[in-house]
């Protein structure tokens, strides 16, 4: 499978698994190693690095950015080897809400 068929099947499937989120393409040529595709969903967002197949090539700056962006929201490499692992860790983060540090009184 090349990378275009697997990004517009994945597309699908997050579109079917959380209904109502918003996915948006990102332009390769306007960042490099910026991830594929941003996913914002309620008040959460995640951003995905697609890849069809685990030992595909990484393009300079991706692990640097999936790492940056994980640490502020999600970020990932997904491939169809892992997708249902990636999937299951974006819902879990899409379903955790943040709740205020000191309770209010």
């Amino acid at each position: 499978m090349n990378e275009a068929k697997y990004q517009r099947d994945l597309i699908k499937r997050l579109r079917e698994r959380f209904k109502g989120c918003v996915i948006l393409k990102n332009d390769p040529s306007f960042v490099q190693g910026i991830p594929d595709i941003v996913i914002l969903y309620n008040d959460k967002w995640a951003m995905l690095e697609l890849k069809r197949a685990k030992n595909s090539d990484r393009r300079p700056n991706q692990e640097y950015y999936v790492e940056m962006l994980d640490g502020m929201s999600f970020a990932a490499f997904i491939d169809p080897g892992n997708e249902e692992e990636v999937l299951d860790d974006l819902q879990q983060t899409f379903r955790d809400s943040r709740e205020a540090r000191i309770p209010f009184t």
